[in-house]
């Protein structure tokens, strides 16, 4: 990298014209890479690359007049050693990049096939073969980014092998989802599935119950046993729920009580309750030996 070489002061530049086609998905698809931007997400993709070498930066675009404090320059080091190519730009250059109302001097893109498993691997890390009953989040054709980026983050949280998305689904690397994550998305793995049937036969032979959240259950989680063991929590649209070729595979369906006037909860809500439930049924010794939460958002 040569931080001395003239910066990008052109929107037109044909490096900065593909990198902002990145915020649609056809594009994401295309050139198979996604954009990060903000301080807190770098940081979190650098400790993801550290932690599992699943994470690989590719183009890195800088404007050191706009870093404050220390973090982006030591991001900037961080992530041209991770093998980012860094390229200097003007402020206006970094502005069309970004999403944020003030941009924080840095934005970065992945790989994103790097961050995703084959279903086979990710089903066989939640069969408990790993000392302990394990996790993993499948998530029925969800469509809201946000939704999917704080299920994605709350899954990291409990400690999930990791999440699956049952096609068609909303793109885990739309700038709303990965923002969503707040970094988690470098941390779990996904996985797609646009055949239910051959997913939940993977399930059924590697020994993973399939438990669908379904408002119109008869048992409510609190006093079903469904969740004791490896599990799959399978999560429905947010306008139809359980799709019936979903549905018919489950092993079993848990309802969340609702006491006050709320005809539902929004699916990221319930998930989070459901998955910190099945956390709390199979690891009631995580609260004294894991992080401490921290302020919520």
């Amino acid at each position: 990298m040569d931080q001395r070489s003239a910066p990008i002061t052109s929107v037109r530049n044909a490096r900065i014209v593909e990198a902002r086609k990145l915020a649609q998905r056809k594009h994401r698809a295309r050139q198979d890479r996604f954009l990060v931007e903000g301080l807190q997400l770098l940081g979190m993709a650098v400790e993801g690359a550290m932690a599992t070498g699943r994470v690989r930066p590719v183009e890195l675009f800088y404007c050191s007049e706009l870093f404050a404090g220390e973090m982006a320059p030591r991001l900037l080091d961080a992530l041209v050693g991770l093998g980012a190519e860094a390229t200097q730009v003007a402020p206006h250059v970094l502005d069309t990049l970004s999403e944020r109302e003030v941009s924080q001097g840095l934005a970065c893109t992945f790989v994103a096939s790097d961050l995703e498993a084959s279903l086979e691997s990710m089903v066989q890390t939640a069969d408990g073969s790993a000392g302990h009953a394990d996790l993993v989040l499948v998530l029925d054709r969800l469509q809201d980014p946000g939704n999917l980026g704080t299920l994605i983050r709350t899954a990291d949280a409990v400690g999930a092998s990791g999440v699956i998305l049952i096609e068609p689904c909303v793109d885990p690397f739309d700038p709303k989802t990965v923002r969503g994550t707040m970094g988690s998305l470098f941390s779990v793995p996904v996985a797609r599935s646009s055949s239910p049937a051959n997913l939940f036969d993977l399930l059924a032979i590697n020994g993973v119950r399939a438990v669908g959240a379904d408002g119109s259950a008869d048992e409510t989680v609190w006093t079903s046993s469904a969740f004791r063991g490896p599990t799959a929590l399978v999560l429905g649209n947010e306008a139809r729920g359980l799709s019936d070729d979903v549905r018919e595979r489950l092993t079993d369906c848990v309802s969340l009580p609702l006491l006050g006037g709320a005809e539902s909860l929004n699916v990221a809500v319930a998930g989070g309750v459901l998955m910190y439930e099945w956390l709390r049924v199979n690891r009631p010794a995580a609260p004294s030996t894991g992080r401490r939460a921290s302020q919520p958002e």
